[in-house]
């Protein structure tokens, strides 16, 4: 089978959005942990509308909502690279999926902070009323 590249600017920008859609659809409807993810993401929207956040929070929530899902993402591209390289146990490709995972930690850690930053002043002023 031979890769055609497409030649027409619009053309093929559509069909990077596509590829990409298709992709973001797979990730979500195959992992389990991008399932769960998305989840939270969910509450953290219904959260931000009950609380009635700032706009700022609101751009904050969602950037931390894109990065987890992203490097989740990420994540699962790398394990399925390894697994269709090797799919034995290898240590050297556990010591790589380890480091991918680890960077969905870091981005997930973060993204509890800042929700914790946004969403405690306004639980405890719920509970203060």
């Amino acid at each position: 089978m031979e890769f055609k590249k497409e030649s027409r600017f619009v053309q093929g920008r559509l069909k990077s959005v596509l590829y990409a859609f298709n992709g973001a659809v797979k990730l979500l409807f195959t992992e389990p942990s991008i399932k769960i993810q998305f989840f939270i993401g969910i509450l953290m929207v219904w959260a931000g509308f009950y609380f009635e956040i700032t706009s700022v929070e609101w751009m904050i929530q969602t950037f931390c909502i894109g990065l987890v899902l992203s490097i989740e993402g990420l994540n699962t591209a790398v394990e399925k690279i390894a697994d269709y390289v090797n799919p034995n146990y290898n240590i050297q490709i556990g010591f790589i999926k380890d480091i991918a995972a680890g960077a969905v930690f870091f981005a997930a850690i973060t993204a509890i902070v800042i929700g914790c930053i946004i969403y405690v002043p306004y639980i405890a002023q719920y509970f203060n009323e």
